[in-house]
């Protein structure tokens, strides 16, 4: 049986905060993605990307996290866009409502955009 890791790193581009997460998103990937999104300010983040790999797999725990994160977000007036989804998990994603609280996007350019967060 393969390792359930995962990889999680946020960068600042520009008007936009990314965090770049790979591998395995369950309760423990989850509660790290959490922790890292308090890392980040409020007041001066206001456009979030999360950015998945195709090959991220998510459990129950896992989106359970991540809508945690959108309420979080929405409560604290910040855009957040997500990418990199496989077809299934956009399917998923769209059914549990993530796509209430945040924008679902085919490819990372459109979601820079998307957010107002053009790179200049």
């Amino acid at each position: 049986m393969l390792a359930h890791t995962t990889e999680i790193s946020i960068e600042r581009q520009g008007a936009l905060t990314v965090f770049d997460i790979r591998g395995y998103v369950s309760m423990d990937a989850g509660s790290a993605i959490e922790e890292a999104y308090e890392i980040i300010d409020p007041e001066t983040v206001k456009n979030i990307l999360l950015r998945f790999d195709e090959e991220t797999y998510f459990n129950s725990e896992g989106i359970k996290s991540i809508l945690e994160i959108l309420v979080e977000a929405m409560k604290n007036d910040q855009k957040v866009g997500i990418t990199g989804l496989s077809k299934h998990f956009k399917k998923i994603f769209n059914m549990v409502g993530v796509s209430k609280l945040a924008t679902i996007f085919d490819t990372e350019s459109d979601a820079i955009e998307g957010l107002g967060a053009v790179k200049k």
